[in-house]
Formats: C-alpha cells, sequence, structure tokens
C-alpha cells in the first residue's frame, strides 16, 4: 500500500477493485479462510483498509462478510494473523442462521466497518451496555448481492442497537454508493420512504433469529426505533477513535491480532512479504446439513 495517499486517520480514494481475495480451503468447512490482499500482498481487513474513501468521510470502505440470502455466519476472525475471514464456530460445528419466516438467510449485504472497534471496556450512556468488542456491524441495503471479501463504497444513513447478552452491538444501515437508489437515500427517513418496510423487517429479523437456536429473543435500545444519520456518524466516529487506541497499544488488546502492514503508530506492524499465508485454492463448497434450509416460523413474529 505504499504510494498511496494515506492519511494517519486512515483514509484513500482506491476503488474497491483494487483489492481481490485469496481462498483457502473449501467453503462450509472449518479450514475456509478468505484473506483480502492488494497488489498480492494480505493484509488486513480489520486493520489496513482505511474506513474512509475519501477525504470529506462521508464514503466509508465496507467488507462484506455475508452476502444477502445466504446462511453461513462468516466474519472476520479477530484472533487470527491477518484477521482473515472464516465461519463461525460453536462446540466445534460451524454456524448458520436459520431462515425464520419470511426470511431468507439475511436480510442485506453484512459486514463490519475497518478500523473500528466496539470497545468492552466502556459503557454507552444511552444503551447502558458495554461494546461488544468487535468491528462496527454493517447492514447494505443496496440491490445487487455481493461476494465474501468484497469492499463495498458506501454512504451511512442510520443505526439501530441491538442488546445482545448485556452488549451494545450497533448495526449500521448503509447504502453502496453506485446503487440506483443512492442518491434517493441520506438519511433513515428515506430508507422508509423508498424502501417501505425493510426497517421493521430488519429490527424482526435481528429480534427472532436465535429463538430456533433456543435462546430468547433480543432485545434494542430505543424501543428498537432507527437513529438518523448523525446519530450513526457519531457512533462510527467513536468506534473509529476506540481502534486508534487499540491498534496503538493504548487500549487493552486481549486475544484480538492486531498484525497489520500500514499502520506507522502500530507495534504490531509487520512486513505483508513475511507472512506465510497458504496459496489460494478455488474449491467448490462442500455440501452441508438439508436442514439448514429449513423453515422456522416464529409464534410472535409479526404479520
Amino acid at each position: 500500500m505504499a504510494g498511496l495517499p494515506i492519511s494517519e486517520k486512515g483514509y484513500h480514494t482506491a476503488a474497491p477493485s483494487a483489492y481481490s481475495v485469496r481462498k483457502i480451503g473449501a467453503p462450509n468447512t472449518l479450514e475456509h479462510r478468505i484473506y483480502i490482499e492488494r497488489d498480492g500482498q494480505p493484509l488486513s481487513p480489520f486493520h489496513d483498509i482505511p474506513l474512509y474513501a475519501n477525504q470529506e468521510h462521508t464514503v466509508l470502505n465496507m467488507i462484506v462478510e455475508v452476502p444477502r440470502w445466504t446462511n453461513a455466519k462468516m466474519e472476520i476472525s479477530k484472533e487470527e494473523n491477518l484477521n482473515p475471514i472464516k465461519q463461525d464456530i460453536k462446540k466445534g460445528k460451524l454456524r448458520f442462521v436459520r431462515n425464520c419466516f419470511p426470511h431468507k438467510g439475511y436480510l442485506w449485504n453484512y459486514g463490519a466497518f475497518p478500523q473500528t472497534w466496539e470497545d468492552p471496556n466502556v459503557v454507552h450512556p444511552e444503551t447502558k451496555a458495554k461494546g461488544d468488542n468487535d468491528p462496527l456491524d454493517v447492514c447494505e441495503i443496496g440491490e445487487l448481492v455481493a461476494k465474501p471479501g468484497e469492499i463495498k463504497q458506501v454512504k451511512v444513513l442510520g443505526v439501530m442497537a441491538l442488546l445482545d447478552e448485556e452488549e451494545t452491538d450497533w448495526k449500521i444501515i448503509v447504502i453502496d454508493v453506485k446503487d440506483p437508489l443512492a442518491p434517493k437515500l441520506n438519511d433513515i427517513e428515506d430508507v422508509e420512504r423508498h424502501l417501505p418496510g425493510l426497517l421493521r423487517a430488519t429490527n424482526e429479523w435481528f429480534r427472532i433469529y436465535k429463538i430456533p437456536d433456543g435462546k430468547p429473543e433480543n432485545q434494542f435500545a430505543f424501543s428498537g426505533e432507527c437513529k438518523n444519520k448523525k446519530y450513526a456518524m457519531d457512533i462510527v466516529r467513536e468506534c473509529a477513535e476506540a481502534w486508534e487506541k487499540l491498534i496503538t497499544g493504548k487500549s487493552p488488546k486481549g486475544e484480538i491480532s492486531l498484525a497489520n502492514t500500514t499502520i506507522s503508530k502500530s507495534p504490531d506492524r509487520v512486513d505483508a512479504h513475511s507472512q506465510n499465508v497458504p496459496r489460494g485454492e478455488n474449491l467448490q463448497p462442500a455440501l452441508i446439513d438439508p436442514s439448514i434450509d429449513k423453515w422456522f416460523f416464529i409464534s410472535g413474529a409479526p404479520q
């Protein structure tokens, strides 16, 4: 990434196509990993991709983890070197979200903002809950289905505050700046105007999606209300500042891998050429249990 116009706060104008993916192992297996790279060199999507895609901080880079309509719970691995995307594991088994009628898999292209961190040592004054120790979650509502590891340039529209096991789990609502609807969507009320029912469905999805696995329904701060763009951008900035403290060693990292290839102030900066990332493979997905496609009818879900 040397030579790119990167600021210490983190932005550059490189097109998303500047990044590519390196796939290891077959999808739907414990070994599957998706590394992000640039010019053939792996980097950390958590730490090395700038949050902002323009100097005005109005366009942001989003890392897609889960394409819309799919069920595999893919996520940036915080603990592994260079933070590849992998499928979440629980009790030794791969995690899939269930289909809660009328939804199929995820409703949006789901992913994260790089260079953000929800600090678990800080209790938010309004939600009264600590951060969830992850990058900020992002729901991209454009018309195209994305691919895991894809970098999208998006604009922020609003935010929901999920309360997940006594942690604040922000869900930032965004749209790809290239989407045909993007010029008409500039704040959260525009989403309801042009995509009626989507925010209600989003709230319902997060509320009920764990019920088939025997967990209670999730709760929300603000009575489930989706806060506007200004509020959402404040959350983004807070989490960007928290990440900056994390990457520079001013906050305890716990089990998070801070290995990165571009952050000059980071004590964990590494040489990209020295990272022993396996060569890419393009293997066919492994078969999954047919029960993953089962529909669950959740009692009490609004019709």
